[in-house]
């Protein structure tokens, strides 16, 4: 009778605990059944901004701020100082949007370094345009492995991996400070686009080097106004980027030379650019990864 008294009551524990179990996990959402942790709340907690140099064109400044005409070579506003709320969080449903105005030039950066990683974010574009860029192509970016310091780049961003975000040219690949990496391209007109399993050369960005861009493969951005999806593989030495599920550009081999010789560059912080055009981001989320699926790598050539 001991024996099957005890045999009943692990059986019901054990009934118990899974049913703890299968609570608990449906009481998780989605993300974070999938490992993915969530970078945007109301607080912006996961972020700090750094504000770059205000356009001479820009009005409402607190008195004193320095403006430029030349945004690249001012001073800058500085660290988690945003005067004209260029950086907002707004809710649509029960979604969190940050809405990034544009108005001047400026970084909203995480506070935590990141490697080996599957990011995945939400953008569209507003209406709006602002000096300098007044009649130029809408433009932002997402920029990866940052590091170094907030006016390592036109007085405003980190030393980076550039996904591109700007219209019709979303997905290219752009080096900001002294960073190198290799490209599998081939040269169309006067531009080296991605090409899946070519030879790679060496983009970056300082001169007599080759080049600092390398233009997406395929363009598969909606229309203005809709939301996209932008994602990047980040594992080791290798990074892939894709829009809308399409992979359009592989990045390997970076290095950063910070004054120490080139090293690799395989980690770092996330960067969103306010660059004269507003727009909205959501749904910005990272989960850490240990390989990549075979259909990416297959899409990128790998």
């Amino acid at each position: 009778m001991k024996d099957i008294s005890s045999t009943f009551i692990i059986l019901c524990l054990m009934h118990k605990t899974a049913a703890f179990l299968i609570l608990t996990l449906s009481s998780l959402s989605a993300d974070e059944q999938g490992g993915w942790k969530t970078l945007l709340n109301p607080e912006l907690s996961h972020w700090d901004i750094f504000m770059g140099v205000p356009h001479t064109s820009v009005e409402g400044l607190p008195e004193g701020t320095p403006q430029f005409e030349d945004v690249r070579k001012g001073t800058p506003i500085g660290l988690n100082k945003d005067p004209k709320n260029v950086f907002q969080m707004q809710k649509e449903g029960d979604e969190d949007l940050l809405y990034i105005t544009g108005e001047i030039y400026a970084g909203i950066v995480t506070k935590e370094s990141f490697e080996n990683y599957h990011l995945s974010l939400q953008f569209k574009w507003g209406e709006k345009r602002w000096k300098p860029r007044l009649n130029a192509k809408r433009n932002s970016g997402l920029l990866y492995h940052s590091v170094g310091d907030y006016t390592d780049f036109w007085k405003v961003w980190m030393t980076c991996l550039e996904c591109e975000i700007m219209e019709g040219d979303t997905g290219d690949f752009i080096g900001l400070g002294r960073v190198r990496a290799d490209i599998p391209v081939e040269l169309i007109g006067e531009k080296y686009h991605f090409k899946p399993g070519a030879w790679p050369m060496i983009i970056a960005y300082e001169k007599g080097i080759q080049v600092g861009r390398a233009w997406k493969s395929v363009d598969t951005e909606k229309p203005n106004g809709e939301w996209n999806t932008v994602e990047i593989y980040c594992l080791g030495n290798t990074n892939i980027h894709l829009v809308n599920g399409t992979v359009n550009m592989v990045v390997l081999d970076p290095t950063v030379n910070q004054g120490k010789g080139w090293q690799p560059l395989t980690s770092g912080k996330i960067q969103l650019q306010s660059e004269g055009a507003e727009l909205w981001y959501k749904d910005i989320k990272i989960r850490p990864i240990t390989e990549i699926p075979d259909t990416i790598k297959s899409g990128a050539g790998l």
